[in-house]
């Protein structure tokens, strides 16, 4: 974008305007964000990235993140009323606490083979998950600048596939002679935990929403006002519109899929091939989604064109992908293969593994920017980003739950995918298409409703003043 487009498209600064401190910029603010979502979800991600946890066999890990994602819906929708009660900061280091104990079920199981601390973990891990989910994406739907929405969003999960980037370069170094099937070493999880226990530490350096400094000199709003039983009649509320609803199958076919590749990469592959996965993966997901949002954010092109573009993108490689995945899939539960990189048909099985990967960053980065355009006020952002989390979540725990049944797990899993993404695509398109047209530019809109509330309550602050000044000035005349 050239700077005279940077121009006209940032809005005029308020008076009194001054440039940024980095401690209290957004930029600033998406790294303490990005590291939060590397050393809580981004390593999760990066046990589960390895097929299976790490584990031998999917079975009982997907049994315990079905029961994360069912308790992150419960927490996801009471989520907005607790930023109600403690702020939406305080809310976000309660969400980095339960990922730790989720780590340590996976260590004791893979050394000592005891099952239910992996349930006990898993359901700390949905309890406080739920909240981390909604707060992180609130504060990256309202932080930012609106010309820096997309960029911000591809910086932010940047740091969450880096959690499969460092997971799987020390898993890779751990495990790079384990040429067969098997689980990878309990020496990971020791890392894992130890990075997991400093997240609630990095979430106290995030600037509450109040003090944040923006380029374009206006306000963060991120706080929710009224009684809890207002807030939750609120949320759902906001569930049952139009606009919502239409994008539930959107939602749910993106996120799907998170159970059915990491499924995928634990039955068919082996240990130091997986290991790669992680790893490769993550390139390949960061670099797409940072484009993506690169694209998002080209003022250049109009507003309705972006939403439509990626949309269409998104969706027709999608439609390529799941038919891949079943061709393979169906041939492997015939076959039975675990693939090592020295093996033959290895280079298809593992490409559309890392394609699979990049589609569910670049539908992820793109269900933000969506549901970014639907909020009109500051409170619907709240809301809007614990429905979309709860959504998930849903979604995640029917997936991982039915990938836990070994028909589902080998070819199961992609069809139900390509059904939910055929079910997905006229209604989604109903929302999509009106975002610039006939919904316009909410993000803009809430924008400007903020900087007007504010001028109001300086100018109101300002007329006392004067008010005040005046009275004190007749005063001192009348005592003369």
């Amino acid at each position: 974008m050239s700077t005279s487009a940077s121009l006209t498209e940032t809005p005029s600064l308020p008076h009194g305007y001054r440039k940024p401190r980095w401690y209290r910029a957004t930029f600033y603010n998406a790294l303490i964000l990005g590291i939060c979502n590397f050393l809580a979800p981004g390593i999760w991600g990066a046990m589960n990235s390895l097929g299976a946890g790490g584990q031998q066999t999917p079975h009982l890990v997907n049994a315990a993140n079905s029961l994360t994602f069912c308790l992150m819906v419960l927490s996801c929708f009471f989520s907005s009323a607790l930023v109600n009660i403690i702020g939406i900061k305080a809310v976000l280091i309660i969400g980095t606490m339960g990922f730790a104990p989720y780590a340590a079920g996976l260590y004791t199981n893979n050394r000592y083979g005891t099952e239910w601390f992996v349930l006990l973990g898993a359901a700390l891990c949905g309890l406080s998950a739920g909240l981390f989910w909604m707060a992180e994406a609130a504060i990256a739907l309202a932080y930012p600048e609106p010309h820096n929405q997309g960029r911000f969003l591809g910086f932010w999960l940047t740091f969450r596939v880096m959690g499969q980037l460092i997971g799987g370069a020390i898993n890779l170094g751990l495990n790079a002679k384990e040429g067969h099937a098997g689980k990878v070493s309990y020496t990971v999880y020791i890392v894992f935990i130890a990075l997991q226990c400093v997240a609630p530490v990095a979430g106290l350096l995030l600037t509450p929403p109040k003090k944040v400094e923006r380029t374009d000199g206006r306000p963060v709003k991120l706080e929710i006002q009224g009684s809890t039983a207002k807030e939750l009649i609120a949320t759902a509320k906001l569930f049952l519109t139009r606009e919502y609803l239409l994008i539930i199958p959107l939602i749910a076919q993106a996120v799907y899929s998170e159970a059915v590749m990491f499924t995928y990469l634990s039955l068919w592959f082996s240990v130091r091939a997986r290991a790669l996965g992680s790893f490769a993966s993550a390139i390949v997901a960061l670099t797409g989604g940072n484009i993506l949002g690169w694209f998002l954010d080209s003022k250049s092109i109009k507003l309705k064109i972006r939403a439509r573009g990626a949309f269409a993108f998104i969706m027709i490689t999608q439609a390529g992908w799941w038919i891949w995945a079943l061709i393979l899939t169906t041939r492997f539960k015939r076959t039975s293969p675990t693939f090592d990189w020295v093996d033959d048909g290895f280079a298809s099985a593992f490409t559309l593994f890392l394609l699979l990967v990049l589609g569910f960053q670049l539908q992820y980065l793109y269900l933000y920017f969506v549901v970014g355009h639907l909020a009109r006020t500051p409170e619907e952002v709240v809301r809007i980003a614990g429905l979309l989390r709860g959504t998930e979540s849903a979604a995640q725990a029917v997936s991982y739950g039915l990938s836990s049944i070994n028909s589902f797990a080998t070819v199961g899993g992609s069809a139900v995918n390509f059904g939910l993404w055929g079910v997905a695509l006229v209604p989604a398109w109903i929302v999509v298409r009106d975002i610039g047209g006939r919904l316009g530019d909410r993000r803009e809109e809430r924008e400007r409703q903020i900087e007007h509330e504010v001028k109001a309550v300086e100018g109101h602050r300002g007329a006392h003043e004067t008010s005040a000044e005046e009275r004190s000035s007749s005063d001192e005349k009348v005592a003369v």
